[in-house]
């Protein structure tokens, strides 16, 4: 006795409109968000004095790059970046490494001291001495002005990160611990070959927080390497070339006429400071897909097997 066969269900109208009409809006809500972004790559590479006039869209309206010979043209300019890139590597490292050895160590219920310091750290995210006893005890106590460690030192420890890192610690099944405890493994040799590697997810997300932090840091070059031009970050060394074609050229006050009969520079600052965004955001731009699949969590999911 054969099957009649079952007729084909036919596909709702609901079942068709709404991937249309939620394509739809995510596609608007994706040029919403890019625009800005595209907007000041275009302003960037367009004529200086002409971007004065605004009403550039996604295309440069008269192409130049001489907003970017501005920036790149001073060979401190290469000095800062290897300033800036090394710093954000260094902490980065430095921060996740002191941080997640501490979020361990806290997590661990047999620890007997753990409420006590938890409760010691996160009280230094309520109550700050302020800007001019830390810039004291950077500058008289520890003297770390006018070196590179002023970057490195006061950032290897973040409490906000150590809760993070701590409570997907305490998430994680305690049978993991118990048995390498079991097969002799010291508490050393737990963090690194067991919790570390499943606090991949958290780690990966805490350290392009760390790394964004620290690239777009410029306050503490102007408060104690200002005087030091080969300790400039780039993003120090950015603002300052803002500022100096800002007082250059104030487009601002300005007539578009009276740039163009007083042979004005083609870079403005309208141009520059948008070309001082893009060069910013590019090595961030480029780093984050790399980190983008570890910000997914739950892959301690049947780490235990019944």
């Amino acid at each position: 006795m054969t099957a009649v066969p079952q007729e084909k269900r036919k596909p709702k109208r609901r079942d068709i409109v709404f991937p249309l009409v939620n394509g739809f809006i995510l596609c608007v809500l994706m040029f919403i968000t890019l625009f800005p972004v595209l907007n000041t790559v275009a302003i960037s590479f367009n004529d200086g004095i002409d971007a004065v006039r605004g009403g550039i869209g996604l295309w440069p309206r008269v192409f130049s790059a001489e907003a970017y010979r501005t920036l790149l043209s001073d060979k401190l300019t290469y000095n800062a970046f290897g300033i800036s890139v090394a710093r954000t590597v260094i902490t980065t490292l430095l921060n996740i490494f002191f941080t997640s050895m501490l979020a361990f160590a806290l997590s661990r219920k047999e620890y007997i001291l753990r409420k006590f310091i938890t409760l010691a750290v996160v009280l230094t995210m309520y109550v700050n001495a302020g800007l001019i006893p830390n810039f004291l005890l950077i500058h008289r106590t520890l003297k770390l002005s006018k070196s590179f460690w002023v970057y490195i030192i006061p950032t290897m420890f973040s409490c906000f990160n150590m809760i993070v890192i701590r409570t997907y610690i305490i998430g994680l099944p305690d049978a993991l611990v118990e048995s390498a405890r079991i097969d002799g493994a010291n508490d050393l040799r737990i963090f690194w070959q067991i919790i570390f590697p499943l606090c991949t997810p958290v780690l990966a997300t805490v350290a392009l927080f760390v790394a964004v932090g620290s690239w777009n840091q410029w306050f503490d070059t102007q408060l104690y390497n200002g005087s030091k031009k080969y300790l400039h970050t780039l993003q120090y060394l950015l603002k300052m070339k803002l500022a100096t074609s800002m007082n250059t050229t104030n487009a601002a006050n300005t007539s578009v006429d009276a740039l163009v009969n007083s042979g004005a520079t083609k870079s403005t600052p309208v141009t520059v400071r948008c070309a001082i965004t893009v060069v910013s955001a590019l090595p961030i731009l480029i780093v984050y897909p790399f980190l983008q699949r570890y910000f997914v969590t739950g892959m301690v999911l049947g780490g235990v097997k019944g």
